[in-house]
């Protein structure tokens, strides 16, 4: 074989490789979240199924609980979810806690970041995707009186439309959960 053909057939031989490589990778789905809340759930109120499709992880590992009833200072609870895969990165976390104010809600929005549609009654909100070029990070915020729901996609799937997939996710568990806390009292100047 000559040095030209041999060099003709590496390349042939590459490009195959290449292109078989490319193929193994599954397409994005781009499907919505579900509209309706339905189980099996994380951490009792968030959906398993809409967790699948905003992260791509398959069997997250899940830890926390929500107390929208306590009365505590710290806070309402909280769910983190990390992929089980590697160094075990956090997924997604969506906390509840009783240090929301409006104020930071407008000043957020002054600054770039999108108000979130009416969610629920007495409630205000935003949401942005991460900044940087190619991120699929995006975040949500809805306070409701004191009270405030955070949703946190730390690594969401490229190709997705991770912001509407935090808003999705707020629509499904905030008229639960921020609307089951127990009013946070006025915070002491």
């Amino acid at each position: 074989m000559t040095r030209r053909a041999g060099g003709l057939a590496a390349a042939l031989s590459i490009s195959v490789l290449l292109a078989a490589c490319q193929q193994e990778s599954p397409p994005v789905n781009t499907a919505p979240l579900p509209s309706v809340v339905a189980g099996p759930y994380l951490c009792d109120l968030i959906p398993a199924d809409a967790v699948r499709l905003m992260t791509g992880v398959q069997d997250p590992l899940v830890r926390g609980d929500f107390d929208p009833t306590t009365t505590e200072e710290w806070g309402s609870g909280g769910c983190f979810i990390y992929s089980p895969i590697g160094n075990k990165p956090k997924v997604l976390d969506v906390t509840l806690s009783p240090a929301g104010s409006k104020e930071e809600v407008e000043d957020q929005i002054r600054t770039g970041a999108t108000r979130l549609p009416d969610i629920v009654p007495g409630g205000v909100g935003f949401y942005f995707q991460g900044r940087s070029p190619g991120t699929a990070r995006a975040a949500a915020m809805l306070v409701r009186g004191y009270d405030r729901l955070i949703i946190e996609l730390e690594r969401g799937v490229k190709g997705r439309d991770n912001a509407a997939d935090v808003v999705a996710l707020m629509r499904l568990i905030a008229p639960k959960l921020i609307t089951a806390a127990t009013p946070a009292p006025k915070k002491k100047g």
